[in-house]
């Protein structure tokens, strides 16, 4: 029998340190773990993720850019926002892991639900650019591992960060198999997904939302935006195969 949700984490995660002050820090992966572990769900180890998986989302000479940034001890910034430190790597490559194993466990029917809980996050590195806290474009990563590994035909994506996905949507503008929905408040960080900005193939829908804007105002764009969208995309499998 399957489980009903699955957490997929694992420690060197933590290992991905950033300068005294960056919001985005150890901590919070410490808390979101504490808060997770009163729950009755099933722990799983997030794997390193493989380089060819990897090169489906990101150019070989950005992989080897990053290996060449990686210090051996402190910092180094890849921007005022982004930055490696020795572990950044490891962690990166265990947070893209565990999203296809989140994939894997979803679409063998070993699981209902998986949560990914591991950093540095991924919706905004682009396709051979770091940015935003992101080395990976892990919720690209994941998409396109479901369409080539388990024969999937459609799929979607939906973002609702404050922040626009821009790496997602950099990475799935040109594959017509991927709907990306990505709701944030503009303007803000960092200046993309205006309602013009569709996709090659029209599979982008952004909605942009003014701060301050309620529960009542969210709802009602995502019942007359999103669920329409991606209805019309149709996400389906094909002959579902599991993973060798």
């Amino acid at each position: 029998m399957s489980s009903s949700t699955v957490l997929i984490t694992h420690p060197d995660c933590l290992g991905h340190e950033t300068p005294q002050g960056h919001p985005e820090q150890i901590a919070r992966l410490e808390v979101l773990l504490k808060a997770l572990e009163r729950l009755p769900v099933e722990v799983l180890s997030a794997p390193l993720a493989q380089e060819a998986d990897l090169l489906s989302v990101h150019p070989q000479h950005y992989l080897d850019a990053l290996r060449a940034a990686s210090p051996a001890h402190g910092s180094a910034a890849l921007d005022a926002d982004t930055h490696l430190s020795a572990g950044s790597l490891k962690a990166a490559y265990r947070a893209a892991g565990g999203v296809l194993l989140a994939v894997d466990q979803v679409l063998s029917g070993a699981a209902q639900n998986a949560f990914v809980a591991t950093r540095p996050p991924g919706h905004h590195a682009e396709t051979a650019k770091a940015m935003g806290f992101c080395l990976f474009g892990n919720a690209a990563l994941g998409a396109k591992y479901a369409l080539d590994r388990y024969g999937l035909q459609r799929v979607a994506v939906v973002d609702f960060d404050v922040h626009h996905g821009n790496g997602t949507q950099d990475l799935v503008w040109d594959d017509a198999r991927i709907a990306f929905c990505s709701s944030h408040e503009m303007p803000l960080y960092p200046g993309s997904g205006r309602v013009d900005e569709r996709g090659a193939h029209n599979n982008i829908l952004n909605i942009p939302l003014a701060a301050g804007t309620g529960g009542r105002m969210f709802r009602a764009k995502m019942e007359q935006l999103a669920l329409p969208f991606l209805a019309a995309h149709e996400p389906r499998t094909a002959a579902v195969r599991r993973s060798p």
